[in-house]
């Protein structure tokens, strides 16, 4: 909207447009710190009113297949759930504030936030109000995997044209691997393994959110740097002609987080449910392809990708062998039956996603 207002003040555009940086005409530096600042206040605000709507309606209901785990859980039985509503509420109305909406990816990304936000509300309005688990597995999947092939086949016809738009890159050793008409079934499993990533790390307080905030930014940073002809130029990597706009909505998603982790750390307040890790997780996916950095998002998103294989890894072990490899599954949940108190486990996967975060950052420079 912001940019609309100043596209029809022509003898202002002309002076900012000296002043400008990266491809965008407008201040795109200043516009992710604002976007940033205000999904931060919006979620401030609307923290409270939701959480009270959240109350009356869907409360979490402690009931995994772990007895123990059960009785570890036990006082967070009741919390309301399903917070995720006003973390894309801020990152939408931020979105629709600071960022160009006549950008595709800017397009594109309120899209995956929304659709993913709806598919997780559902599972959550499932799970809450019925005595069912949520979606079935299969049928989750697929809707996930639908609306990402739906996404990756509009980025494939809009980044075929670009240089390295479709390239599979590793990061230090700059090795490419063209992807072509592959890249839609690649998206599909970028976007899905993203967002169910993020989706399995939601079990603790705080953990989820702290660690997004760490992968958001370095990917908000990422997307900045891929938009901006000279630094990209400069680190080696492929300059995405208009991907800097997507900083806009990775800020707000960063600001958004961080002010529902004000009520979401321990003891926490009000949950994200799917409604918030689906759309999150999705929305780093989508980004990392749209910068072909996808191999950086593994790193960024180490804890995510722990959690996610530590589940792999006990379930095809249990199977084979009847054995488990780990107290309890994902990760974090064998901290908790070791006896490690929450917050201490939170914290220390923080410091991992904030490590993991400086060191994906750092590799674009290691082979420049």
């Amino acid at each position: 909207m912001i940019i609309w207002l100043l596209n029809h003040f022509s003898p202002l555009l002309e002076q900012l447009e000296v002043l400008s940086t990266g491809d965008s005409r407008v201040f795109l530096t200043a516009r992710i710190a604002l976007a940033s600042l205000s999904s931060f206040l919006i979620a401030i605000l609307l923290g409270p009113l939701a959480i009270r709507w959240l109350e009356k309606r869907f409360r979490e209901r402690i009931d995994s297949a772990s007895e123990k785990l059960n009785e570890i859980h036990a006082s967070k039985n009741a919390t309301p759930t399903m917070g995720g509503i006003f973390i894309v509420g801020a990152i939408l109305i931020s979105g629709l504030l600071w960022a160009d909406l006549s950008s595709r990816y800017v397009q594109l990304g309120l899209l995956t936030a929304t659709g993913f936000a709806l598919l997780g509300a559902y599972d959550d309005w499932i799970k809450l109000s019925t005595q069912q688990n949520g979606l079935k597995p299969r049928q989750k999947l697929m809707v996930q995997l639908l609306f990402s092939a739906a996404i990756g086949a509009v980025l494939y016809f809009s980044q075929k044209a670009v240089p390295e738009g479709l390239d599979l890159i590793m990061p230090v050793t700059r090795l490419v691997f063209p992807l072509g008409i592959l890249f839609i079934p690649w998206s599909m499993l970028v976007m899905t393994g993203s967002s169910n990533a993020v989706n399995l790390t939601d079990g603790l307080d705080g953990l989820a959110s702290g660690c997004m905030v760490f992968a958001g930014s370095a990917f908000a940073g990422l997307t900045y740097l891929a938009g901006h002809k000279v630094m990209a130029e400069y680190l080696q990597i492929p300059y995405i002609p208009g991907s800097g706009e997507l900083s806009i909505l990775l800020g707000a998603a960063v600001g958004a987080v961080l002010g529902f982790l004000w009520f979401n750390c321990y003891p926490a307040q009000v949950f994200m449910g799917d409604t918030g890790s689906l759309p999150l997780g999705a929305l780093l996916g989508f980004a990392a392809l749209v910068i072909r950095q996808e191999a950086l998002l593994v790193i960024a998103g180490g804890v995510f990708v722990v959690e996610t294989l530590s589940v792999m890894l006990q379930v095809f072990w249990f199977k084979r062998t009847g054995n488990r490899i780990l107290a309890c599954s994902p990760l974090h949940n064998h901290f908790l039956f070791k006896g490690e108190h929450e917050m201490k486990i939170v914290v220390r996967f923080w410091i991992c996603s904030a490590l993991l975060a400086i060191i994906a950052v750092a590799s674009l420079k290691i082979a420049t």
